[in-house]
This record gives C-alpha cells, structure tokens and sequence, in this order.
C-alpha cells in the first residue's frame, strides 16, 4: 500500500489543532484520518515554541516544500503582471 503524502499547510493545521485549539492527539488524529504516532510526530516537527511562539526547526523536507510552494507563487504573480501591464498598455492606448 502506498504512503500517503500531506502538504505543509495540512501539517501545520493539524498541529494547531492541538496546540491552538485545545484538541487532544488522539481526537485531532481520529477526526483528521491519520494514526496518532503521525501527529505526535508533526507537533515535533511544526510545532511553535511555547516561549517565544516561533516555529520549531523544520527539517530539510520542509524546506524543500517550502521553495517548491514559493516558487509556483512567483511563477503564479509574474503571470499575473505580465497580464496587467498588457491591460494597462491596452487601455491606456484606448482613451477617448
């Protein structure tokens, strides 16, 4: 059987879940599919610092989801200005 694989976002949604919210381990995990073990090991993972509520260190999987998810971003926004420019030029050249 496959693994299953979870974006950062469900990762970290979980884990506030039990730190933010007040859920327990075992009905954060029953309520979102995933064994117990897993969540304790993403609250290691993602969780905030009690103290000073920074992130805990993430590792280098986290990092690499991370560029991956920024870069399509980028990608995504440079599209987008492009399209911009070329309405603002079209409009601008289209005045009464």
């Amino acid at each position: 059987m496959p693994t299953r694989q979870f974006s950062i976002d469900f990762k970290t949604s979980a884990v506030q879940l039990v730190q933010e919210q007040g859920y327990s381990i075992r009905a954060a995990a029953k309520s979102l599919g995933i064994d117990p073990s897993t969540l304790r090991a993403w609250i290691r993972k993602f969780g905030t610092n009690a103290k000073s509520g920074t992130p805990a260190p993430t590792g280098e999987i986290a990092i690499g989801d991370e560029n991956r998810r920024l870069r399509e971003e980028v990608r995504r926004l440079r599209i987008e200005r492009e399209i911009l420019k070329k309405a603002t030029a079209y409009f601008a050249n289209h005045q009464l």
